[in-house]
């Protein structure tokens, strides 16, 4: 893009014409303040929202679910049934706009794209990461040897680490309170 703009300002600066007019008048932006100008122009405003994909509240279309299956769903589902008519009719509402939206989101043409066969990343970068090979192993087997005549594996004793959260404890637990009073400290609470 900012190739394309040096080239737009070197094509200009070339042209015939009253030259001192056009050279006084034009003016060089960086291509760093039209990107971000241009960035904030495309991200100020959405241009597309999932509410497009809801029908619309206006046209009424005809009832694609009666109340009959609506009670039989809900008691399917072990939910409660509804209390009055206005919330059945909430609920087919909802149901209503719910299939639509599954409808709508049916009619995106995914021809050409791979279907999802699983979740987890299956690229070769990411296989060969979570192999485990013997390179990754040497240092496990290391703290092993074999012994005896059936090749019993034993893991050779390490150094054995007294402190594994770091320093020891003191036993001054009065080190840190902020106010003391012989051996016990002061909390104090303001009424």
């Amino acid at each position: 893009m900012a190739s394309l703009r040096t080239a737009a300002r070197l094509s200009k600066s070339l042209r015939p014409g009253p030259s001192r007019l056009n050279a006084v008048s034009s003016r060089f932006y960086s291509s760093e303040k039209s990107d971000s100008a241009d960035i904030e122009f495309i991200l100020g405003a959405p241009n597309w929202s999932v509410r497009s994909l809801l029908p619309n509240p206006a046209s009424k279309p005809p009832p694609s679910i009666t109340p009959k299956q609506l009670h039989h769903l809900l008691r399917i589902s072990a939910l409660p049934q509804p209390v009055n008519q206005e919330e059945e009719q909430s609920m087919l509402d909802t149901l209503e706009s719910q299939i639509h939206f599954v409808k709508e989101i049916q009619l995106v043409d995914t021809t050409g794209v791979a279907p999802l066969a699983r979740i987890r990343d299956e690229s070769p970068a990411a296989i060969e990461e979570e192999t485990i090979g013997i390179e990754k192993l040497t240092e496990a087997l290391s703290k092993e040897k074999v012994s005896g005549r059936r090749g019993k594996i034993q893991r050779i004793p390490g150094e054995k680490n007294d402190r594994p959260d770091g320093t020891a404890w003191d036993g001054n637990a009065l080190g840190s309170a902020t106010k003391t009073k012989g051996k016990y400290f002061v909390v104090e609470i303001d009424n």
